[in-house]
């Protein structure tokens, strides 16, 4: 289960300390425009070392394009690329080759294949998020034909979070800061605490908001490809996250059907809806409105702090990290989500055939 997609589809290979992360995207259309300068962008915006809320390791992340891409287009066939690693830190990890993390997949992958990489996590890092970062950017430049946009932000971090939904910000000024929070009285808050938690050696989780402008009523398939579901096993594939919600999400349980019901009505010669409290998808199937949805990010689990484990003999041990790991992971986070929501939006969009491209 290393590809996803349908008819856009990602295929995704390498590890952490290994000598590079890469990937190949079948079904990219033919004739879009492949700007290399936005697809680097998008990887930028994930990279580590951006700032002090962040994992101190450096690298430069620089993608390679080896296939797929003539005169500055897409030719409709695979797309290949790499990123290689540059400034892994192996020997951090010593001494864990015999240990098991708690709440990582070191367990549980010893258990499922009979071995691990325990550098770094090897394949359960969340630096194999750098492929879907690749393919989402591939994604939205697609997307960008027929009008869609992908804007996701960290609306929450521990128990600071903002007080609005989406309408009531300029989600543009979540790139202004260093947590991508557009609220930036909330968003100071938010990196003291982060940086609280990391003095303490320990770790924050929160919430991202994603929101898709520009979807077209129509995608989604019923009963089992249901466009929420498809949304939310893309974000629940994601290292770290715990929950997924869209529209009211569980807030809406306290209402009443009258009061959820989204009235529709014409207006400038269209369908339309006089509130979005579905988040934009009714039945499996979008209806044109926003399409908004939250992710439920945990504490990331490296503390580096004393924590009680065990060994790979069955012995009850202590373990104290190493290196160099994120406080909390939402900051890095944000690009990910927005990747993998474009990569799910276009492929139901060239399933369904609703709008030409």
């Amino acid at each position: 289960m290393n590809s996803t997609g349908r008819i856009f589809r990602l295929t995704t290979f390498g590890e952490s300390h290994g000598e590079a992360i890469g990937g190949v995207v079948d079904g990219m259309p033919a004739g879009i425009a492949i700007d290399n300068d936005f697809i680097q962008h998008e990887l930028n915006r994930r990279r580590p070392g951006q700032s002090s809320i962040t994992t101190a390791r450096q690298e430069a992340d620089r993608v390679e394009l080896l296939s797929g891409v003539f005169e500055g287009k897409s030719t409709g066939t695979p797309i290949g690329f790499i990123v290689r690693n540059t400034n892994q830190h192996s020997h951090d990890y010593d001494n864990l080759r015999e240990v098991f993390r708690p709440s990582h997949a070191d367990y549980t992958y010893q258990m499922k294949y009979g071995t691990r990489d325990h550098r770094g996590g090897g394949r359960s890092s969340a630096r194999i998020t750098i492929s879907r970062c690749v393919a989402g950017a591939l994604a939205k430049l697609a997307l960008r034909q027929i009008g869609i946009s992908i804007t996701a932000y960290t609306s929450q971090v521990g128990a600071i979070r903002l007080e609005h939904d989406y309408h009531h910000y300029d989600l543009a000024q979540a790139e202004a800061n260093s947590v991508r929070c557009p609220d930036n009285e909330r968003a100071a808050a938010m990196i003291r605490l982060i940086e609280q938690v990391k003095a303490e050696g320990d770790t924050i989780g929160g919430v991202i908001t994603c929101v898709v402008k520009g979807c077209p009523a129509g995608l989604g398939e019923p009963e089992f490809g249901k466009l929420h579901a498809q949304l939310g096993a893309a974000m629940l594939s994601i290292n770290a996250v715990k929950g997924f919600e869209y529209g009211e999400g569980f807030a809406g349980v306290t209402a009443r059907g009258s009061e959820q019901n989204d009235a529709f009505r014409i207006e400038e010669g269209r369908i339309t809806t006089a509130t979005n409290h579905s988040g934009g998808i009714q039945g499996g199937i979008s209806n044109g409105q926003d399409i908004y949805f939250r992710v439920a990010f945990k504490p990331v689990a490296t503390l580096l702090r004393e924590q009680i484990t065990v060994n790979s003999q069955g012995e009850e041990t202590t373990l104290t990290a190493r290196g160099r790991h994120d406080p909390c992971v939402l900051p890095r986070a944000v690009p990910v989500v927005e990747a993998m929501t474009a990569m799910v939006i276009l492929d139901a969009f060239l399933l369904n055939k609703t709008v030409k491209m």
